[in-house]
């Protein structure tokens, strides 16, 4: 494959650049030869993920959904050609034969997204995680070495649920405005809080107990991942957006309820240098 990215390619990289510039940079950071194919799986990931933010009920959200669905069973209808990050992640799992189910699983698991109904378990948050920001990393993973992907599967696994929380904490002020709480009722319960309460409540001192909880609960799947053992080199690029979930975790275990009112991500400049780390170091 080229370097210089294709017109689709291209239109790809711009939109992640505005609605995912993590994943943006973690995608220059792949293999040229590859790139195109990561930037299609980013850009999808990242249409899923903008959705709720897009229509004002649930039924129009389903409708989207529905449409990367119909698209990707071979049912869609229209021009694809005339939606770039259609195009792309078509070429894609054609081009790297990719599987078919984990993708349209990630379209459904955004279903939830357009509601407001609570995160029951730690378990159902898991199997969240794991439709979403872990699926995308072996989906990724398979692009850049379909042989090892298999080998750190569990790894995925595993970092997934930890960026997963990482993104949730980041969004915890959007979310809560919504009236949509992605913590799980089982450690709102554990604090003695429900969903009503955590999202009403102000100045409650239980309301940092169940966030700083949260953290901790992703900084546990973070540790399990590293006990996987390293990952293989060849997959290195495929887990470069994880490494900005630990700051994230574990400044929220320091602040608690603030994460409502600050924004707790670390400056661009520290984001890209943990990336650059993992290449250099192998580990996350």
């Amino acid at each position: 494959m080229s370097e210089i990215p294709s017109a689709n390619e291209a239109l790809c990289l711009r939109a992640l650049q505005d609605t995912d510039r993590d994943r943006y940079l973690a995608s220059l950071l792949t293999p040229a030869d590859r790139r195109a194919a990561v930037v299609a799986l980013y850009a999808y990931s990242a249409e899923l993920a903008r959705v709720r933010d897009l229509v004002r009920e649930p039924l129009p959200g389903e409708v989207r959904l529905q449409y990367w669905r119909d698209l990707l069973e071979g049912s869609a209808h229209g021009e694809t050609a005339a939606n770039p990050v259609a195009a792309e992640l078509l070429s894609a799992v054609q081009a790297w034969r990719l599987p078919v189910a984990p993708l349209v699983s990630m379209a459904d698991a955004r279903i939830f997204d357009l509601y407001d109904d609570p995160m029951e378990t730690t378990a159902m948050f898991e199997g969240y995680a794991g439709e979403t920001a872990a699926a995308l990393i072996q989906l990724v993973a398979l692009v850049l070495d379909a042989k090892a992907a298999e080998d750190a599967s569990e790894i995925a696994g595993h970092a997934g649920v930890a960026l997963a929380v990482a993104g949730a904490l980041l969004l915890m002020p959007i979310h809560r405005a919504r009236g949509q709480v992605y913590l799980p009722t089982q450690i709102l319960a554990s604090v003695g809080l429900d969903r009503e309460t955590f999202v009403s409540g102000t100045g409650d001192e239980r309301l940092s107990a169940a966030i700083q909880a949260f953290a901790g609960y992703g900084l546990d799947h973070l540790s399990k991942a590293r006990a996987c053992g390293r990952i293989p080199k060849s997959l290195l690029p495929a887990f470069l957006p994880v490494t900005l979930a630990e700051p994230v975790l574990k400044r929220a275990t320091k602040v608690g309820a603030e994460c409502l009112t600050l924004d707790i991500r670390p400056p661009q400049w520290r984001r890209q240098l943990s990336m650059m780390r993992l290449l250099v170091t192998g580990r996350l």
